[in-house]
């Protein structure tokens, strides 16, 4: 296994204080959002197997099989197909959506036939890949995830008593689900900017004071009233007031599949996705936003926010989802408790979030034998090799094949492909 060296992105959006919290370490001042860990081509991270440090990226490339195992490549190439973070949102992001793998694919390849530089600010596509992603909540957890059914969300517009709002509340009411959902979302990013952003300021005032009498919407309307002020008169508020207000407890999560509108608005958490950087914006944001496109990419459909908390299985706590370039798991190391073997048949990185926990080698999976992942026998106890402590923010890469033993007393993510 190799400890990690990871870059932390300093995005405006994110909070000065909780990613030093996390780490120990004292808050610059500065902003800091993400620190990735994987082989990301925009910010690999770094191990040193003894000559010097050097990119998980460049190891991988060299070595695609002894790093990620025979079945890793057969099925995504001859890369890792996720990419792991801690997020740490200070502010709202974008509203966003990520296209499926098909969308993603004829996208990209659109706009390579059109000649789009990779780094245009009116590119949509910078890959062939969908972008499924899993957020796990470290701390209360703010977010927006996935649309109203239309009649909720016609009463919460009402409610707020801003006459320009009404035609959008008569046309939740009186369309079929997904025509409603669409013709809104349509009116609300096509309308001429001036308009809309008079029609966002009332709305914001609105919220803030519904939020300040409470009630059951109390939560959604300051939410609300905080997009707007971080982004004044954008049409993604109004936007925004269409989809799920949700807040996560710690150690409960979110599944952004395709299509799915979404944004993160405040706190800590763990965030696993596949190797993309597909995004296409809804609002609040300076950057681009392709509205025909995104019209093209999102899913109208009402649904649930869908929190996730973690299945047991043998003492690992798994995160489902449908896809299978990720999957995400925690264990919780305890004193006193027997070491306990870790899954090696897939590349692993893994995350410390709390607490100290303890890996050691015990070699490949040739010599695995009968034992199970719970299990550890007294033998492989013995013979395990020089370990490798980690603390909060501390996090390895193991190859596939290696075998780990977890113990101490800590919280440790496990992120890898599915089997």
């Amino acid at each position: 296994m190799d400890r990690l060296a990871n870059t932390v992105r300093p995005y405006a959006w994110g909070s000065t204080t909780a990613l030093p919290e996390l780490l120990g370490t004292a808050p610059t001042g500065e902003a800091q959002a993400e620190m990735w860990m994987g082989a990301h081509p925009g910010a690999p991270s770094r191990i040193d197997r003894g000559a010097g440090p050097v990119s998980l990226a460049e190891v991988i490339d060299a070595a695609p099989e002894a790093e990620l195992g025979a079945g890793t490549v057969r099925a995504f190439g001859p890369r890792l197909p996720f990419l792991l973070k801690l997020l740490a949102a200070g502010s709202p992001l974008s509203l966003q959506v990520h296209p499926d793998l098909a969308q993603a694919q004829e996208g990209f390849a659109d706009e390579e036939r059109r000649g789009v530089p990779t780094d245009a600010a009116h590119r949509n596509y910078k890959d062939a890949n969908h972008k499924p992603e899993l957020i796990v909540a470290l701390t209360p957890f703010d977010g927006l995830c996935g649309f109203r059914h239309p009649a909720q969300a016609a009463d919460l517009l009402e409610d707020l008593g801003v006459d320009d709002l009404k035609p959008y509340v008569d046309a939740l009411r009186a369309s079929p689900e997904e025509d409603a959902l669409r013709e809104v979302l349509t009116a609300v990013l096509s309308a001429e900017r001036h308009a809309i952003a008079t029609t966002v300021e009332r709305a914001a005032v609105a919220a803030d004071q519904l939020a300040a009498k409470g009630g059951p919407h109390a939560d959604a309307y300051a939410a609300y009233a905080v997009l707007a002020h971080h982004y004044p008169g954008d049409p993604g508020v109004l936007a925004a007031m269409l989809l799920n207000h949700v807040q996560l407890q710690p150690g409960e999560a979110l599944f952004l599949g395709a299509g799915i509108p979404h944004a993160y608005l405040g706190g800590l958490g763990v965030e696993l996705m596949a190797n993309s950087d597909n995004v296409l914006r809804c609002g609040l944001t300076p950057k681009h936003v392709d509205v025909p496109e995104l019209l093209r990419v999102v899913r109208f459909e009402a649904r649930d926010a869908g929190v996730l908390s973690p299945e047991d299985v043998d003492g690992e706590e798994v995160y489902k989802t449908p896809t299978d370039e990720f999957r995400l798991s925690r264990f919780a190391a305890a004193p006193g408790a027997a070491p306990r073997l870790l899954p090696s048949r897939t590349p692993q990185v893994l995350l410390c979030t709390a607490g100290a926990v303890e890996l050691r080698g015990v070699g490949t999976e040739a010599g695995a034998g009968a034992e199970t992942a719970a299990t550890v026998t007294a033998a492989t106890t013995a013979a395990a090799g020089a370990g490798l402590t980690l603390t909060p923010g501390e996090s390895v890469f193991v190859p596939a094949g290696e075998r780990i033993t977890l113990s101490g007393d800590g919280m440790l993510f496990r992120a890898t492909v599915v089997a």
